[in-house]
């Protein structure tokens, strides 16, 4: 089962700050073949969510308040390793991460740059299309955003 812990930037402990910039890496930079500045100052600013599974971090995601990153608030990085993708805990990750957006925010418009082949992930979770494609760090995204 995963476990999920919300934490602030200076809550993080070295060891979890280092595991979810190796799995950032891993899969950003090394599984996608995208050469990118992944530290890019922003982490400070964010909520992060931390999925374990066997003591290990495989899902994350960051959370922006409005104005951080988007007008809206927003979740970005969002990321299951590929070893236990077959489990389908992306959807437990976006589950989680809406609803500390709306609890630690107190707001439910939130948007979303994603990549373009995950566009009926994010739909599942009541996100729409608000943009044409555009290129970012030369894969495909779109922005997409969720309001109730």
């Amino acid at each position: 089962m995963l476990t999920f812990k919300i934490k602030r930037f200076n809550e993080l402990s070295l060891s979890e700050l280092y595991q979810l910039l190796q799995l950032r890496s891993e899969v950003f930079v090394v599984e996608q073949n995208c050469v990118y500045q992944d530290i890019d100052g922003k982490d400070e600013k964010a909520l992060h969510i931390l999925g374990f599974y066997e003591n290990e971090i495989v899902a994350y995601s960051r959370l922006f308040n409005k104005g951080n990153y988007f007008d809206e608030a927003s979740i970005g990085r969002v990321i299951i390793s590929e070893k236990v993708r077959d489990k389908k805990w992306g959807h437990d990750l976006m589950k989680v991460s809406i609803e500390a957006v709306e609890k630690e925010y107190h707001t439910t418009e939130i948007t979303i740059s994603a990549q373009e082949h995950l566009k009926k992930f994010y739909e599942a979770h009541q996100f729409v299309q608000t943009s044409e494609m555009y290129l970012e760090d030369d894969i495909p995204h779109i922005q997409m955003k969720r309001s109730w």
